[in-house]
């Protein structure tokens, strides 16, 4: 099986609407899908749980049920949105059985083994305060930012997760992300 790199991060690569049907009866194929999406799968989960157990958890149900729905994914968007479609879900299940207070600190726990030390304490002290200001917003805003960042989706993904348009999406996270400046002395460089 042969597979197509792409070089911007928020692009699908252009293999994945192949993959997905293949998927359907290839677990190869579904594998590689797992592969280039699971760490941002588990930053979602991890950024409104906080907790590895249910991150892990609900990571994993959101790949078996992406694995039983494999059929329905009709490559008319992103995989990428449509996983995390799936995971918002989930996410939503969860919180409807369990209401614990969200930690949300431990998000970005997958690190970049290319960064040095002191360059990993200093992202790990800018994400702490991020995600204690991003308790402090609204939920819709924080999901959006999440799901852009954690999760590293365009806007127009976003909004296909959150069921909005593009320009909606863009608006959470522009707002968002004012309301995390005023929450914050960070100042936010990234465009998603």
């Amino acid at each position: 099986m042969t597979t197509t790199m792409t070089t911007h991060p928020h692009s699908p690569p252009a293999d994945e609407v192949d993959l997905a049907r293949q998927a359907r009866t290839d677990a190869e194929a579904f594998g590689e899908l797992y592969r280039r999406h699971v760490t941002r799968v588990y930053r979602y989960h991890m950024a409104h749980t906080g907790n590895v157990k249910d991150a892990e958890d609900l990571t994993s149900q959101t790949f078996m049920a992406a694995l039983e729905g494999i059929g329905s994914f009709r490559g008319s968007g992103s995989f990428a949105a449509w996983i995390l479609g799936i995971a918002a879900r989930k996410k939503a299940m969860f919180f409807r059985r369990i209401k614990p207070e969200v930690q949300i600190e431990a998000a970005d726990q997958v690190p970049s083994s290319s960064l040095l030390t002191d360059q990993l304490a200093n992202q790990r002290l800018r994400l702490d305060s991020i995600t204690r200001a991003l308790k402090q917003i609204s939920p819709e805003r924080a999901d959006a930012i999440a799901l852009c960042f954690f999760s590293e989706l365009t806007y127009a993904e976003v909004g296909v997760v959150l069921n909005k348009s593009e320009s909606a999406a863009k608006m959470l996270v522009t707002r968002g992300l004012q309301d995390l400046r005023k929450r914050t002395s960070l100042a936010f460089e990234v465009e998603p």
